[in-house]
């Protein structure tokens, strides 16, 4: 068997990458803690249970099936948290995740692709983002993920590890099949917040900010289906196999939605009206992401079947009627 490590395997992205990664020919072993990931998850290959911080787990599991790479979801990712527990973050993040590449590299995995976001790049007025562009994030999540590819960076040059680096704009929808989706205690994500607040199990979704310098004053995000861009990391996979060395990409659809318009876009799929309520800004977030990039499409060959908004809530709001995992 070909065994992939995957950080985060209990998670919304990490189990759809080991989907994806099974239907490819590969063994995926979730590694995560289950804190804020679900058992129920976990379909498509063994399941080790630990916590990034763990040294002599991950040397445990690293000996046990000796991956030929790892792909590293597990993180934390609110902003609002990253706002006022920045400390988590650095530990979680940065700590775990160096304690991580330390361990892939004293088990000879060198081929590791990472999952980092957008966030890298902070505030940036009417630009659209491609991998140049500075980074400068707003907030510890950010930071913490910019860090992350520092570190791959440093081992790359000191131990041979080689890094696909994908920076996220916003992820949504759910497994077409409905064998896995998005289901986060506490939801903090539009998508899902919005479909729970249609179905009646919040009382209303909060729009934070709509006093932003968009068009009609709500932040603006880049969204892409959660099964391409796991594509991606397949794609990212057999990059590295190729022996083609360390690339940064972005995955993003180029086109940007505001959260009013994400809510619109809910009430046509579902037919049903989307109660909500006008709030403050969070601090942390940007005004508009979306990207700028072709370079997923033009080097790898990725491109986005799935990512219509349309497709995107349809999918997502079909995991949401039919979908659960249970504690």
């Amino acid at each position: 068997m070909t065994h992939v490590l995957v950080t985060g395997g209990a998670g919304y992205i990490g189990s759809h990458a080991c989907k994806a990664l099974r239907a490819a020919g590969y063994t995926p072993v979730t590694y995560d803690s289950l804190v804020t990931g679900w058992a129920d998850a976990v379909k498509f290959g063994p399941f080790e249970q630990g916590d990034l911080l763990d040294r002599a787990r991950l040397d445990a599991v690293f000996l046990e099936y000796r991956p030929v790479a790892v792909m590293h979801f597990a993180a934390l990712s609110q902003v609002g948290e990253a706002m006022s527990e920045p400390g988590l973050y650095w530990r979680n993040n940065v700590c775990g995740s160096l304690t991580l590449i330390e361990a892939a590299v004293a088990a000879g995995c060198l081929d590791f692709v990472f999952s980092s976001t957008c966030a890298t790049y902070g505030e940036h007025d009417n630009v659209v983002l491609d991998e140049a562009t500075p980074q400068e994030p707003l907030n510890a999540y950010g930071a913490s993920k910019r860090a992350v590819e520092n570190i791959l960076r440093d081992f790359e040059a000191a131990h041979g590890l080689r890094a696909v680096i994908f920076r996220y704009f916003n992820v949504a929808g759910a497994d077409p099949e409905g064998e896995i989706g998005e289901h986060h205690r506490p939801e903090t994500h539009l998508v899902p917040v919005m479909l729970e607040a249609i179905d009646g199990t919040r009382p209303g979704l909060t729009i934070h900010g709509t006093d932003y310098d968009t068009p009609d004053g709500t932040c603006i995000r880049d969204y892409v289906h959660v099964c391409d861009l796991v594509d991606a990391h397949i794609l990212g996979l057999e990059w590295l196999k190729a022996d083609k060395g360390s690339r940064v990409f972005n995955l993003g659809t180029g086109q940007g939605f505001s959260v009013r318009e994400v809510i619109e876009a809910s009430r046509s799929v579902t037919n049903r009206p989307v109660p909500f309520e006008e709030g403050p800004r969070r601090a942390g977030d940007a005004t508009k992401l979306v990207s700028g990039s072709t370079r997923a499409g033009a080097e790898l060959g990725w491109k986005p079947h799935r990512s219509t908004m349309e497709t995107m809530i349809a999918d997502a709001w079909r995991w949401h009627k039919n979908g659960h995992y249970e504690r």
